[in-house]
């Protein structure tokens, strides 16, 4: 069975998304992202710029998820 984990977005990516949050068939953040940013293409050009945490912690894209992930994505924020 697939992993089904949440992702949160957070000011410009939800923006850009065009939704707050959405759950995919996943088994690593990199693997969500590329569902994510295939389905909405305006993402595309913010998720490289953002930082992904899951649980509070920063975490880089090849970072496996479980099927209660929540994975949130945060864009830069100005003087910050």
């Amino acid at each position: 069975p697939g992993r089904m984990p949440t992702i949160r977005y957070w000011a410009g990516a939800k923006a850009a998304a065009g939704v707050e949050s959405e759950v995919v068939d996943a088994s690593t953040i990199s693997a969500a992202l590329e569902l994510v940013t295939t389905a909405r293409p305006a993402l595309a050009g913010v998720v490289p710029h953002c930082a992904l945490l899951v649980d509070g912690r920063r975490v880089g894209a090849d970072e496996p998820v479980g099927a209660a992930t929540l994975i949130e994505v945060l864009p830069p924020f100005a003087g910050g």
